[in-house]
């Protein structure tokens, strides 16, 4: 699956989309060989990868090279790529600059954050060829504007412009839409009056698909535990058992036995 046609066929016969956000080759080989519907490379790598506060930091400079390795990794999957900070905020030549070299590094398309000043970049990219997804709702890249990760959309007021942003995205051509940290019953709302899929994270069960990122579904990132985070491993636990086995292994001398050596 390499077109975000694809997911709208998920949509119309009513299967729901799964998808992960993973940052390197090694971790788009274990995605690629499990029956995932597509794969995210998140500005989140800038915080996940990198140590970073926020995404903020994600530079396109930093995400190139992340894209790439996704994409060398992903085998068939459908491989999407965050615009970064500031990156479709900008006049449209910087905008087409950066979504180019996102899709020229390995990405099938590009997500934006926002539905102001945004739109008029995702309807040229897509009149260009370069299929967009949109993203509502919590939208990381404003988080200081924001006042900090919060549910979004959650009076009347909210709701409602949230439902004019989802058709103003919908209407500039975007193929599917993320939808972040918001009420269930508004979720499901934006979902069943979108045509296009609507994948949330934090968004409740009413939508179309979920995306979740790799480390925080396999219990890999330490002390993150949101609550629309459902852990499917305890691989923290699992590191720190075999880091601790093999320095103890190496210390005894019990590693390497003969078997692991060269003659």
């Amino acid at each position: 699956m390499q077109s975000v046609s694809q997911l709208q066929r998920l949509k119309n016969i009513q299967q729901k989309i799964s998808m992960v956000t993973c940052y390197d080759y090694w971790s788009a080989q274990l995605v690629a060989a499990s029956p995932m519907d597509c794969l995210l490379v998140g500005d989140s790598l800038a915080v996940v990868m990198h140590g970073y506060s926020s995404t903020v930091h994600a530079t396109l400079d930093l995400m190139l090279p992340h894209v790439a390795a996704v994409a060398r990794g992903a085998g068939s999957k459908l491989v999407v790529a965050d615009m970064p900070f500031m990156t479709a905020s900008g006049d449209l030549r910087s905008g087409v600059a950066a979504a180019t070299a996102l899709i020229q590094a390995g990405a099938h398309a590009v997500k934006i954050e926002g539905a102001g000043h945004q739109v008029a970049l995702i309807a040229h990219l897509v009149e260009a060829g370069i299929p967009v997804v949109g993203h509502l709702g919590l939208t990381p890249q404003s988080v200081l504007q924001l006042g900090g990760h919060r549910v979004q959309a959650k009076n009347e007021a909210a709701a409602d412009r949230l439902f004019a942003d989802a058709a103003k995205v919908e209407a500039a051509g975007v193929g599917a839409l993320v939808l972040e940290c918001v009420p269930a019953p508004v979720a499901a709302k934006v979902s069943s009056d979108l045509k296009i899929p609507v994948i949330g994270i934090g968004a409740g069960a009413g939508v179309d698909g979920q995306v979740l990122v790799l480390q925080d579904l396999l219990g890999a990132n330490l002390g993150f535990e949101p609550k629309f985070l459902r852990k499917y491993a305890d691989l923290s636990s699992s590191i720190g058992n075999a880091l601790d086995r093999y320095h103890q292994d190496v210390q005894s001398g019990a590693f390497p036995a003969r078997c692991e050596s060269y003659a």
